[in-house]
């Protein structure tokens, strides 16, 4: 295998890390914001509040995103599959 090619596979799994991930730290810091806006009108200043709805949120963004990073792992993975059988 070339050097180009483990490069070019390097940046693709990077940008794929990038694309599952974005979403779900998009997700986490926005509610983060809003309970953080809402804990500064109330003055309440507890840190612990605003970890139960990021967790709630980020289990729900996962849960409705699997069907789009499945799809974005399998098209990588037969990428990588194809790229290493026709390299032989």
């Amino acid at each position: 295998m070339e050097i180009n090619s483990v490069l070019d596979i390097s940046r693709e799994a990077l940008v794929l890390a990038l694309k599952i991930s974005l979403p779900i730290l998009a997700v986490a810091l926005i509610v983060g914001l809003l309970v953080s806006l809402v804990q500064a009108l109330t003055q309440i200043q507890d840190q612990t509040i605003a970890f139960v709805p990021k967790l709630i949120a980020i289990f729900v963004t996962l849960f409705l995103l699997m069907p789009y990073i499945g799809s974005l792992m399998l098209t990588f993975n037969e990428t990588l599959t194809n790229q290493i059988v026709h390299s032989k």
